[in-house]
Order: structure tokens, then sequence, then C-alpha cells
């Protein structure tokens, strides 16, 4: 799903007389729309918990964008930085998840 807004936002951008904030959102969900399906198919402990905090963190930060682009004010204060900062800790949670020894 992730992707499929990263192409949307891509093209609405194309038509756009100000592209820059959907090329930000569409190119956020390009890059993590991937990055989720390598997590999923992955068995890596914080997975989850790593796969929520970038799937929420593209949503603040893509939302935030869009509210930008289409609505003319902010989706609310520090939407986009709080939603960059979740996806970092998602990150963050993979290099956790890829250090911690698994069992057995």
């Amino acid at each position: 799903m992730i992707g499929l807004a990263g192409v949307a936002l891509s093209a609405a951008a194309a038509h756009s007389p100000d592209p820059r904030f959907l090329t930000q959102a569409g190119l956020l969900c390009l890059a993590h729309g991937p990055a989720l399906l390598a997590v999923a198919g992955f068995p890596l402990r914080l997975g989850r918990l790593a796969a929520a905090l970038m799937i929420a963190g593209v949503a603040l930060f893509s939302g935030d964008m869009m509210m930008r682009e289409f609505g003319g004010s902010a989706l609310f204060p520090r939407a986009a930085p709080t939603g960059g900062m979740m996806i970092m800790a998602g990150w963050f949670s993979i290099l956790v998840g890829v250090a911690i020894p698994r069992k057995g």
C-alpha cells in the first residue's frame, strides 16, 4: 500500500505547480515500501516494532506533506518531524533486532 501511495504521489507531483511537498511524500513512500517488504520477509527480532514505527512515521510525514499541498496547512504542529523521528526509530529497531542474538 505504501508503494502504491508513492507512485500516486509522484504522479500527482508531476502535475502540481509546486511539487515539493508531494515529491517528498512520494519519495518517502517509495523508499519505505520495499524496506517494509524486506522486514516482513526476514525473521527479525523487533521486526514488528520496526514495521509499526515505519508505517506510522511514513503516514505522519506523508500525511503532513499532503495536507500542506491540498489543505494549505500542516496536519498538526511538528507532524512531519515526528513522523521522521518515528521512521528513524524504526530503522534503529532493525539495527537492534539484527544485533540481538536469536535463541536456539
